[in-house]
C-alpha cells in the first residue's frame, strides 16, 4: 500500500554530519564552533559599560573571515523553583524559606553563540533550497585550509570578548552538543525546545498552518526588513520604570524581546559577513541603474538616495558592509495562551519602535536554519543589508541574577521574578580582591526594613556557625534571640537588657574554662579604673599598676581555691582584705597619694553587696560570653545612665575582643544598631574605630547600622574609620534622601551607576508579592539590588510589632514553651485567612 501523507524522517532531512573536535559539520561542509555566553546581570551595566561590550563584539566580528556567519542564540524558559528541603541540617526557618518559594515560577535564560563557517554559494541560497526542501543531501568536502584559518579567527574572536571583561565565551565541548547517555544536547534540546537535561524527541509539524514541536504551538517574528527596523538604534535604553529625574537605569536596546518578555521564546540574532567590497560594488551599480531610470519613478529617485547614503556612510566611515537578521520564536501548550504571546512579542517589538511582522512563510527555514550548526541553511531573502555597529544593538546584553557559587552566604530574591538566590557578600568579593575586609555600613531611614533585613542576615549568619554580639536600641532582635534561646534550651540566645523588675546583670570575672589571657585581665582592670575615677580623672601609671596586679593576684585566687566563687563581691572582699594587708606588710610601702585603696573602695562600694548597684557586677547565672554564639545587648534604657552605660560599653568590648583573639578560625560578627547612640561613649567611639581596623584579621566583621544621615556625618570616627573601612556598603529605600542624596553619595564615595541603583529601590515592587528592595555594594566595583522576601514564619520572628510579638508569646505559652510550632501554627492561620 502506498504511504500518501506528507511526513519524512528527521534523519532523511538532518544537516548535520557529525561533531568532531568541538566542532559541529554540516553535510555541506560549514563548520561551527559553539560557544555558551555569559552575560552581566540585569540592571547592573551602565550606558558606558554597554558601549563597551558592543565595541568587544564589533572588534571581534571584524576578525572572522568572509562568509561567515554569527549566531548569537537567547533562551528563555519558564521555569519553577524546586526547593531544597532535603537537607538534614536545615533549621525550621531555613525550611520555611524554601518551602515559602515552592514553585515559584520565573524565567530562567541561557546563552548560546554559534560560529559558522560556509561558502559565498551557501550564504546567496533562498528558502525554497533549504535542506528541507530537498530530496537528499549530498555531503561535501571540507577545505583543511579554510578551516585551520577559520579556527584561528575563533580563537582570535573569543579571546577580544572575554578581554572586555563583561562577557565571558566558554566554548562547549562535544559531549555537551550531541549529548550522553545521561543528559540531552544542545542539539537534541532544541529539536524538543527545552534545556532540561532529560527531554525526549517528539514529533514535529513544519506546515503552512503553523509549527508544532510536541505539544507546544509556535508562533514566529523577524525583522527581516529595513522597512521594520526603527529610526534610530542604540546600545541602550533608558528603563523608565525605575529610573527617576535624577537617576537613570539603563538596559540593553533588545532587552523588551529578552528578560523583559516574560514568556517561553528563543531570541536568534544573525550577522552575516559577506564580501563587503563586493557588496559596495553591487550598490555603486544599482545606484547607477536607479540613476538612470530616476525620470520614469520617483521611487526609483528616492531609493537612489538611500543607496548613496548607505555607500557613503561606508566609505566615509571604513564601515563593513553586512546583513543581519532577527526573530523571535516564541511557543505554548495552549493554543489560545499562544495567542497572547503573538501580542506580547509584537508589543515589546513595538517598544523598540520596531514594526512587528508575524512570519508565517518561512517560519519552518527560519526555524530550520536557527538549529545549532545549520546557519548556512538561512534563507538570504529573509536578511537586510547594514554596517556591522548597528546589528550588534540587537544583541541582548544582560542576563538574570545569578547565585554566588561560594558555601558562605545569604538567602536574597531575584528583583524580577522573586526567584530565591545564594549571595555571599563577605567571602567570595576578598577572594577575588574585590574588597579587602567584610566589615559593613548599612544606612536605611526609619520603615525602609531595615531592622527586618539585619534579622534576616544575623540568623543565616548565626545558623552557619558565626559568632553574633549585637548592640541594639529598640528590641529588634528580640523574637529571634528568644526563639535561638528556646531552640537551644538555655544554651544560647543571650539577651541583657535593663528592666526594674531584671535590670541588666553580668559576671566579668567567670569563665568556663578558669583562663584569662592578658586581654582579658587588661579588660578587667579598665573596667574597675572607669567604675573609679571620671572621665575627667587622670590615672596615673601606680594606680593602673596596683590594679592589675590586684586583678592577677585575685584570679590567682580563684584558681587555687575553686570553693570562692568569681564575681565583684568577692573581688571587693580580696582588695579591702587581703589586698590592703599585703599592702600594709610591704618593705617598700605605697603611699594614698600614688594609689589611695580606700578612695577606690568606697567609689566601688556601691556596686558591692547591699549597694545601689549591686546587681550589675554578681550576676549569678555564671554565664561565659565566650562560648554563646548569639548575645544581644539592649541599651537603650541604660544610653543615659552615666554610671551603667559606661560600664556596659566596656563588657560589650571585652566579650567580642575575648572571642576574637581566642576563637581562631571561627567567623565573628559585631552588629551595633543606631551606632550614634552607642558612639555617644569616648570608649565606645574608640573601641569602634580600632575594631573597624582589626577584626578582619580575626576572621571577623563589624557592622554598623544607622538611619540617620546627619548623625553619621556628625561622627567624625564613623566618618572617617567606619565608612573607609567598611567594603561592603548595604543601603536601604533612599526616596526619603531623594534631595539630598548628593551628600549621601558623596560621604559614601557612590558612582553614578551606584546611584541609580540605589535610588530605584522599591519603584516598582510587584503588587502580588510582599517585599523589601535592598542595595548591597562591594568596594565600589560589584554592585546590584535584591529584594528581602520571607515566609511568614520568618516574619513572624523577625517582627517588631508590639501584638505581633506578644501574639507569638502567648501561643508559646500555651504551648508549653514550643516557639516553633507556635510561629508555625500562627504562620499557617495568616496564611488560611489571606
Amino acid at each position: 500500500m502506498r504511504n500518501t501523507l506528507k511526513a519524512a524522517t528527521i534523519e532523511s532531512k538532518f544537516p548535520l554530519l557529525s561533531v568532531e573536535h568541538g566542532c559541529i559539520i554540516s553535510k555541506d561542509a560549514d563548520i561551527t564552533v559553539a560557544f555558551r555566553v555569559d552575560l552581566p546581570e540585569l540592571f547592573t551595566v551602565t550606558s558606558a559599560e554597554y558601549e563597551a561590550i558592543h565595541s568587544a563584539w564589533a572588534k571581534a566580528v571584524k576578525v572572522l573571515p568572509d562568509y561567515s556567519v554569527i549566531q548569537k542564540q537567547d533562551w528563555f524558559t519558564k521555569e519553577n523553583y524546586k526547593p531544597e528541603t532535603d537537607r538534614e541540617d536545615m533549621s525550621f526557618l531555613s525550611r520555611s524559606f524554601e518551602r515559602h518559594f515552592n514553585e515559584r515560577p520565573y524565567l530562567n535564560h541561557t546563552c548560546f553563540l554559534y560560529l559558522t563557517k560556509t561558502t559565498k554559494e551557501r550564504m546567496r541560497m533562498q528558502s525554497n533550497f533549504s535542506s528541507l526542501c530537498r530530496g537528499n543531501i549530498i555531503p561535501k568536502e571540507v577545505n583543511k585550509d579554510t578551516a585551520v584559518k577559520f579556527l584561528e579567527a575563533v580563537g582570535q574572536f573569543e579571546r577580544i570578548v572575554n578581554d572586555s571583561g563583561f562577557v565571558r565565551l566558554t566554548r562547549l565541548a562535544s559531549d555537551e552538543i550531541t549529548g550522553t547517555p545521561e543528559s540531552a544536547g544542545l542539539i537534541e534540546k532544541y529539536f524538543a525546545l527545552s534545556l532540561d537535561d532529560t527531554t525526549c524527541l517528539e514529533d514535529m509539524e513544519l506546515g503552512a498552518d503553523g509549527l508544532r514541536v510536541g505539544d507546544k504551538h509556535i508562533c514566529l517574528h523577524t525583522v527581516s526588513d529595513v522597512e521594520d527596523l526603527p529610526g534610530t538604534v542604540g546600545t541602550d535604553m533608558r528603563y523608565e520604570r525605575l529610573s527617576t529625574d535624577r537617576s537613570d537605569c539603563r538596559l540593553s536596546f533588545a532587552a523588551p524581546i529578552g528578560l523583559l518578555l516574560s514568556c517561553d521564546h528563543v531570541y536568534n540574532q544573525y550577522i552575516f559577513l559577506d564580501d563587503s567590497a563586493e557588496n559596495l560594488r553591487k550598490f555603486e551599480k544599482s545606484a547607477r541603474n536607479m540613476q538612470s531610470l530616476s525620470r520614469y519613478s520617483r521611487g526609483n529617485q528616492i531609493n537612489k538616495e538611500w543607496v548613496d547614503k548607505y555607500l557613503n556612510e561606508a566609505h566615509s566611515f571604513g564601515l563593513t558592509s553586512v546583513r543581519a537578521h532577527f526573530n523571535v520564536i516564541a511557543w505554548s501548550d495552549d493554543a489560545e495562551e499562544l495567542k497572547h504571546i503573538r501580542n506580547d512579542v509584537g508589543s515589546q517589538l513595538a517598544l523598540m519602535e520596531c514594526k512587528p511582522r508575524h512570519n508565517t512563510t518561512d517560519a519552518a527555514t527560519l526555524y530550520w536554519a536557527a538549529m545549532p550548526g545549520n546557519a548556512g541553511d538561512f534563507p538570504s531573502e529573509e536578511s537586510f543589508y547594514t554596517f556591522i555597529e548597528p546589528a550588534l544593538c540587537f544583541f541582548t546584553g544582560e542576563t538574570n541574577y545569578k547565585s554566588s557559587p561560594s558555601p558562605f552566604g545569604i538567602k536574597m530574591c531575584d528583583r524580577v521574578s522573586g526567584k530565591p538566590l545564594h549571595v555571599d557578600i563577605s567571602d567570595l568579593p576578598m577572594k577575588k580582591g574585590i574588597t579587602t575586609n567584610r566589615n559593613k555600613f548599612v544606612l536605611g531611614p526609619s520603615g525602609s526594613g531595615k531592622s527586618f533585613f539585619m534579622n534576616h542576615l544575623v540568623r543565616q549568619y548565626w545558623e552557619q556557625g558565626t559568632h553574633v554580639v549585637l548592640v541594639d536600641t529598640g528590641n529588634s532582635y528580640q523574637g529571634l534571640c528568644e526563639m535561638i534561646r528556646r531552640k537551644t534550651k538555655g544554651e544560647d540566645g543571650i539577651y541583657f537588657t535593663y528592666t526594674e523588675e531584671s535590670p541588666i546583670s553580668f559576671n566579668p570575672f567567670y569563665t568556663d574554662d578558669c583562663v584569662f589571657d592578658v586581654e582579658k585581665k587588661d579588660s578587667i582592670k579598665t573596667l574597675l579604673l572607669t567604675l573609679w575615677k571620671s572621665e575627667d580623672d587622670r590615672v596615673s601609671k601606680t594606680e593602673s599598676g596596683e590594679l592589675g596586679s590586684a586583678v592577677s593576684a585575685y584570679i590567682e585566687r580563684i584558681r587555687a581555691d575553686r570553693s570562692i566563687v568569681p564575681s565583684f563581691n568577692t573581688f571587693y572582699e580580696f582588695m579591702r582584705d587581703d589586698y590592703r594587708r599585703e599592702l600594709e606588710e610591704r618593705e617598700i610601702k605605697v603611699s594614698k597619694e600614688d594609689f589611695n585603696i580606700d578612695n577606690m573602695l568606697t567609689t566601688l562600694r556601691q556596686y558591692y553587696r547591699g549597694g545601689r548597684f549591686d546587681f550589675l557586677l554578681n550576676s549569678d547565672k555564671n554565664i561565659d560570653l565566650l562560648s554563646k554564639r548569639f548575645i544581644v545587648f539592649e541599651i537603650d534604657s541604660i544610653k543615659e545612665n552615666k554610671e551603667l552605660f559606661p560600664v556596659v560599653t566596656i563588657i560589650i568590648m571585652e566579650a567580642f575582643i575575648n572571642k576574637m583573639r581566642r576563637l581562631k578560625g571561627v567567623r565573628k560578627q559585631l552588629i551595633v544598631e543606631e551606632a550614634w547612640k552607642a558612639l555617644s561613649s569616648a570608649n565606645m567611639a574608640e573601641y569602634l574605630k580600632y575594631m573597624y581596623k582589626t577584626v578582619r584579621k580575626y576572621f571577623g566583621e563589624a557592622v554598623v547600622v544607622t538611619q540617620e544621615v546627619d548623625d553619621i556625618i556628625a561622627s567624625p570616627v564613623v566618618k572617617e574609620s567606619i565608612i573607609n573601612n567598611s567594603d561592603c556598603k548595604i543601603l536601604l529605600d533612599q526616596r526619603k534622601y531623594m534631595n539630598k542624596f548628593d551628600s549621601i553619595q558623596a560621604l559614601l564615595g557612590l558612582t553614578e551607576k551606584e546611584k541609580g541603583q540605589i535610588l530605584s529601590i522599591n519603584m516598582a515592587n510587584n503588587p502580588s508579592r510582599k517585599y523589601k528592595e535592598v542595595w548591597f555594594g562591594l568596594g565600589g566595583v560589584q554592585s546590584a539590588v535584591y529584594a528581602t522576601e520571607v515566609s511568614a514564619e520568618e516574619y513572624m520572628t523577625y517582627t517588631t510589632e508590639e501584638t505581633e510579638k506578644l501574639e507569638v508569646m502567648q501561643k508559646t505559652e500555651e504551648l508549653g514553651g514550643n516557639i516553633e510550632l507556635a510561629i508555625k501554627q500562627i504562620a499557617e492561620s495568616k496564611r488560611n485567612k489571606n
